[in-house]
Formats: structure tokens, sequence, C-alpha cells
């Protein structure tokens, strides 16, 4: 049963180190991944996801690391020989758990960019079935097309889209998230579609009805959305 979920985006420049220099642009977003980062406990189980070219399972072997964004770093800091390196979503998700002091028995589940919205929420309710308490870390981004310096330049449905992911995240409507169109998602380079919808099938039924939410940070400083919400059972607490 998911008993409590943080939701937080992924992009390179969260890690300072990455950022140098512009670095304080994005405090407040670290801030608020701390927190909702820091609200996951008492369960049994701990399941990172997020988005990566393929779907896909992880061993405790893996490694996180931002070698390809140009930084020489790793978690852990030698990876045995022959393991296999993490997707940006995971790596940075790797990152935040770190900064709690937490996630060396994460379990590392990537969900493919493309996947079918079906397919995502059916991985959900498998990681929600693992344990009898299971808590996740959900990485993803929001468009990449809200401001004409965006990756994906400027469209008009960037910001509706991600209002309304915003709503839900902050209201825990694991319905709304399962809704959201992948084929639209997919044209506003939505980094985050396909892990939320794993997060709304780990809701399930209870949705809203069951969860107590928080949106901590709705920002897109670079033309990007990035989200960032703290969801708990309503009988478990935060």
């Amino acid at each position: 049963m998911l008993v409590s979920a943080a939701v937080c985006p992924h992009p390179p420049l969260l890690v300072p180190a990455v950022a140098g220099e512009a670095a304080p642009e994005l405090d407040g977003l670290r801030a608020a991944c701390d927190e909702a980062v820091g609200r996951l406990g008492g369960a049994d189980v701990l399941v990172a996801v997020g988005g990566a070219p393929e779907t896909r399972t992880y061993g405790p072997d893996a490694y996180a690391t931002l070698r390809p964004y140009g930084l020489s770093w790793t978690i852990p800091d030698h990876p045995e020989d022959g393991a296999e390196a993490l997707p940006l979503s995971l790596s940075i998700g790797r990152w935040l758990l770190r900064r709690q002091g937490a996630g060396d028995d994460a379990r590392h589940e990537a969900i493919a960019f493309d996947a079918r919205p079906e397919e995502c929420l059916a991985l959900g309710r498998r990681l929600a079935e693992s344990a009898e308490r299971v808590a996740l870390l959900v990485m993803g981004d929001g468009t990449a097309c809200r401001s004409e310096q965006a990756p994906g330049y400027l469209d008009e449905r960037a910001a509706p889209y991600d209002g309304a992911v915003a709503h839900a995240l902050g209201k825990a409507d694991a319905a709304a998230l399962a809704a959201l169109d992948a084929d639209l998602s997919r044209e506003l380079q939505v980094a985050g579609r396909a892990a939320w919808q794993v997060l709304a099938g780990a809701a399930g039924a209870a949705g809203a009805a069951g969860f107590s939410a928080g949106l901590l940070a709705d920002e897109a400083p670079y033309g990007v959305g990035y989200f960032v919400a703290a969801w708990s059972r309503s009988d478990h607490g935060c």
C-alpha cells in the first residue's frame, strides 16, 4: 500500500556543482525538494521512479552519475565493476535522497517516457502492492515550452497543462494525473507524464480521498515546468 510520496523535478542544474554561479537561482526549488523528500518515512520499501528511454528495473549495484553533464560525480563514489548507470531522473533522485541521509536501500524503477498510460498505472499498482507500506520518490519535469527561451520554444498550451498538473499534485488527484494525454505531453516535451501516472496507479482508487497533499513548488525558471509535492496517506501522517 502506498503510504507517502514525494514528487520532484530532475534538471541537472538542481545539483549546485553543475549549476555553478547559477546555483542560487534554484535555491527555493532545492529546499522544496528537501522538504518533500524529508517527509518520506515509515515505509517498508522506498522506490524511486523516473522517466527514461525504456521501462526497466535497476539492480542494487546501479549508480547515479552526472558525467554526461560535465560533472565527475557518482553515487557511490566508486561503482562496482560492471555496474549500470542510472538515467538522469533516477540519478537526481538518488542525489536528493543522499542529501537526507537516505536512499541506500531504495529500489529504482524506470518508466519509458512514451509508455502508455495503462502501462504506467499498472506499474504503480504493482509497486503499491509490493509491500505493506510503500513510499515513492517520483521524479518528473513538466512542459519544456513555457517561454521563447525554453527548449521547446513557447507553446500557449504549456501553461494550462502545467497548471492542471500542479493542481492535481497539490490535491492528490490521481484521476487527473491518470487522464493526462500522452500525445499532448509528448508535443509539449513533458518528461514527467509517465512517472506521474505511475504515482496515480500506486494511489489507486483512494486518490484525493485517501491522501493529504501539499504543493511545495510550482516554477518555470528556464521555461520548463518544475513541481514539488508531498503526499501522505491520511491515516498515516507526513
